[in-house]
């Protein structure tokens, strides 16, 4: 019996009714709306999106959309995610959380999704600080910035995210900004309607700790790749000089896309279903088990 596909009358259906604790003011409000309106505009059924998180004051995500959610531990929501696209994947999964979350603790998973290249969208909410464990230097606070774990200022070069998801296999590669909503939503929509690893890097401000990357600071800033003449986001040679590109100028739009195999394509036992319909009532895992006695 098929399953009867629910449509959104409005995106206030998303609504969970549940609040949040985020100061006035913070970029998450701006990423959380683009993702509801996103999700809205593509007509998705809320009980086929699965969305996970990992620790961050972004990462309260699940709670605050309708549809199913998981709140992991730090720096795994993309072991998560993976299991999830594994398990059904027919599923449109998207992960989400923060800087610290996901280039800090999480970097290796980070990596390694990107090469495999699974068919989730990554949303990193990126505001340079530990903003939920009030105010430290993240893997993405600039050289000199200043912190309660580095007062005399950060000693190290900042990561430069898109270039690495890039190298790392990601097959598509974008930043949006959180002052943008409209901007970041069609961001969004692009990476959850690509085939492969969207990696999704979201500026915002962190108003209470960082009082340097705000709103006017990115504003002054910012420029879209869809403006310049001649940019090609399928080549990875402009894409790499883009994605180093940090200071006066910051590019927001796509860096990088290009349509090639997931990892679900080379798996076999589901390529004509889920894993999870399939039936287990004649597999016996006794032997397996006892292989290791």
């Amino acid at each position: 019996m098929s399953k009867t596909l629910k449509i959104l009358n409005n995106v206030q259906e998303l609504d969970t009714g549940s609040s949040c604790n985020w100061c006035p003011g913070c970029g998450d409000f701006g990423i959380l709306l683009a993702l509801k309106q996103a999700i809205f505009d593509l007509k998705l059924d809320p009980e086929s999106v699965m969305l996970v998180s990992g620790i961050g004051c972004g990462s309260q995500a699940p709670h605050l959309i309708k549809v199913y959610g998981f709140h992991s531990l730090h720096g795994r929501t993309l072991p998560v995610a993976t299991a999830m696209k594994l398990a059904n994947n027919k599923m449109t999964v998207i992960a989400i959380g923060g800087d610290g979350d996901g280039y800090g603790i999480g970097m290796g998973h980070f990596i390694h999704a990107a090469r495999r290249n699974f068919d989730i969208t990554y949303i990193v909410q990126n505001n340079q600080v530990y903003g939920l464990t009030k105010g430290q230097t993240s893997p993405t606070s600039e050289h000199g910035y200043k912190s309660k774990t580095t007062p005399e200022g950060v000693i190290e070069p900042m990561i430069r995210p898109i270039a690495l998801s890039m190298t790392a296999g990601a097959s598509f590669c974008a930043r949006g900004f959180a002052g943008d909503i409209m901007y970041l939503k069609e961001l969004i929509k692009a990476g959850i309607q690509h085939k492969g690893f969207s990696h999704i890097d979201v500026l915002q401000p962190c108003v209470t700790f960082n009082k340097i990357n705000t709103y006017q600071w990115y504003q002054q800033r910012i420029y879209k790749l869809s403006d310049v003449e001649g940019y090609d986001p399928s080549s990875r040679t402009m894409a790499l000089e883009k994605a180093e590109e940090w200071g006066e100028k910051i590019p927001v739009g796509v860096y990088y896309k290009e349509d090639r195999w997931t990892y679900e394509d080379k798996l076999p036992m589901i390529a004509e279903k889920p894993l999870v319909d399939h039936s287990i009532e004649n597999i016996d895992i006794g032997p397996a088990i006892e292989s290791y006695f």
